[in-house]
């Protein structure tokens, strides 16, 4: 990232709310914060400090001590031609469809900013931006159903701004992620920048989503499908894969490993899937054993997610009555909630290629990499047959 050489900044910005905003920055940002408290700027909740201008004589005199006050704290102003990025991004959020809020972050150190790079989930010129500029101030826009944008002034031009997406919550690894939407560019004024943001950047977006998800969902569905193949065959043969003879005890152990496999993997397979199967419509006639799957499916995701809620009960009240926790206690329960969710697993095991169609024919491919190739999803092993008594369930 690159930085200047003063080692405290002092940005002036003008707000219609707040008067003269300023943003403390550097690698020594407490010197240029203490020359603005100590010529009366008042620190905000933000981290911003901001100065009434109702008295513009007040404001004049105001200003004319900061810039002597900086000086001898080693701090450089800066007078920014923009309006302050939290005014701008309130009036875009109140001209998006929903109910979206605006928020002030502020990086006074480098290092701040460089904790942005792994959360955000971008292509484009944001996130070289975040790791190449130095930004000292940005704001977040939030739907309140789990979108979040970050809007930051883009270095080098006067009126333009970058809009691009933090990673959804239960993604992992979205650093240079191929499925990742890609920034744009939008103007400050409040109505253009939120036509742009919800007609080319919001599609793209939950495009991208969908995509993701039904990539991940594929992907745990293939471990999953080949450990369990693999040792439904050791267990039928009685034997290793290299054919040499099971030794004792080791079936036990590789039911639990499978058991803390499919649990630690269902947790993302529910979220995904509930998302995919509830937002995503056919594209058109569903093939009636894919119709009877999908409700299998969803049927498997609701029942999973009682053993998941039961589960964390449970766990809540252990948090509140640890005395009650004793090893046989949490054998026993772990047990149970394994036997519960095996079924669940085995459902989504034999059902999954049906999923991946619907959900494929629905979600357009990933967008292509630099390299003009988009990463294919993984083709699953051939299904398991379905468990014994697996009805169709209603949804």
């Amino acid at each position: 990232m690159t930085s200047t050489n003063t080692p405290a900044q002092i940005t002036l910005s003008f707000s219609r709310s707040a008067g003269i905003v300023a943003v403390a920055a550097g690698e020594k940002y407490p010197w240029a914060r203490t020359a603005l408290e100590a010529t009366g700027f008042q620190r905000r909740q933000d981290g911003t400090y901001s100065l009434p201008v109702e008295d513009p004589q007040a404001a004049q005199a105001t200003m004319a001590e900061l810039l002597r006050t900086a000086d001898r704290h080693l701090s450089v102003v800066k007078i920014s031609g923009r309006t302050f990025i939290g005014d701008v991004a309130e009036g875009i959020a109140a001209h998006l469809p929903g109910r979206w809020s605006a928020t002030v972050d502020v990086y006074s150190h480098p290092v701040w900013q460089e904790d942005l790079v792994p959360l955000l989930w971008d292509t484009g010129e944001l996130a070289q931006e975040v790791r190449t500029a130095r930004i000292p101030c940005a704001a977040v826009l939030n739907d309140g159903a789990g979108t979040e944008l970050l809007l930051i002034e883009r270095p080098g031009h006067r009126q333009d701004y970058l809009v691009g997406a933090f990673a959804p919550e239960g993604f992992d690894d979205n650093y240079e992620d191929p499925h990742a939407p890609s920034s744009i560019v939008i103007p400050g004024v409040a109505q253009p920048a939120a036509q742009a943001i919800s007609e080319r950047f919001l599609p793209a977006y939950q495009q991208a989503v969908r995509a993701r998800r039904v990539a991940d969902i594929a992907s745990t569905l293939e471990r999953l499908r080949e450990e369990y193949q693999t040792w439904e065959m050791i267990k039928a043969s009685g034997r290793y894969s290299d054919g040499s003879p099971l030794m004792a005890g080791v079936l036990p152990g590789a039911e639990e490993a499978f058991a803390n496999l499919s649990w630690n993997a269902f947790g993302d397979t529910l979220r995904h899937g509930l998302a995919v199967l509830e937002r995503c419509p056919p594209a058109g006639p569903v093939a009636p054993q894919d119709a009877a799957a999908l409700d299998r499916l969803a049927g498997a995701l609701a029942r999973g997610e009682e053993v998941i809620a039961d589960w964390d009960a449970l766990q809540e009240d252990w948090r509140r009555t640890p005395r009650a926790l004793t090893a046989d206690s949490y054998i026993d329960a772990k047990a149970e909630r394994d036997a519960r969710l095996r079924p669940v697993i085995e459902t989504w095991l034999a059902d999954g290629d049906a999923f991946l169609r619907h959900a494929r024919a629905v979600t357009p491919a990933p967008p292509s990499g630099p390299s003009g190739q988009g990463r294919a999803l993984p083709a699953l092993p051939p299904a398991v047959p379905a468990p014994p008594g697996s009805a169709p369930a209603r949804r």
